[in-house]
């Protein structure tokens, strides 16, 4: 019978050096945010996850075990996968999926957000091309760099007059761990003159 393991602490990547790796754990991008749970191993361990508050684990991370550490591998997910013809098109997409606070991985080419039919549909409306694909998830944080939980779409009827919320509105701006600096974006602001034109696409 494999012996159970039990970690109330987060090793980030840099401070696995030299620390023995004695398993490791595959989680998807929802079961990154933990408190306490009882996970599996990938080595098939019972693994009590206690820590203090709850933290975003990500991918390379290890979780601080008595005879070292279980590193945390983040698992392929089914996600759609979303291209634009330009820079611009991407950008007006990205700017109506936040628009529905919808958890959204952006990289220079692509756009990627958990499988959503209507999504799917309004995406190509603008002119996407959108499939499905299996790789890891790693969202967008936030203003912040938060890495919170996830959450549903945020979606807007605008028709009837109905707005409506089906996401809880939790969001974490400290996952650091205590006495780690938070980690911030540094985004450059350019202050322009012109007339404003708000996309008028979407209805």
């Amino acid at each position: 019978m494999t012996d159970s393991l039990r970690a109330s602490a987060v090793l980030r990547a840099g401070a696995l050096v030299g620390r023995p790796i004695v398993d490791t754990i595959t989680l998807d991008r929802q079961s990154r945010y933990r408190r306490r749970v009882l996970l599996t191993t990938d080595g098939g361990r019972e693994l009590l996850l206690d820590l203090p508050e709850a933290t975003y684990l990500a991918d390379g991370d290890g979780l601080a075990v008595h005879s070292g550490a279980v590193l945390v591998k983040a698992a392929a997910e089914d996600l759609l996968e979303i291209h634009a013809p330009d820079a611009l098109a991407l950008a007006t997409i990205a700017w109506h999926l936040g628009n529905r606070h919808t958890p959204a991985e952006i990289t220079h080419g692509a756009i990627y957000i958990q499988p959503d039919h209507v999504l799917a549909e309004l995406v190509e409306q603008l002119g996407a091309h959108v499939h499905r694909v299996r790789r890891p998830f790693e969202p967008e944080g936030g203003a912040y760099g938060g890495k919170g939980p996830l959450h549903s779409g945020h979606h807007h009827h605008h028709g009837g007059g109905h707005h409506h919320h089906d996401h809880d509105h939790t969001h974490d701006h400290g996952d650091h761990q205590a006495g780690e600096p938070a980690q911030r974006r540094e985004v450059k602001l350019t202050v322009v003159q012109g007339t404003f034109r708000p996309d008028k696409r979407e209805t």
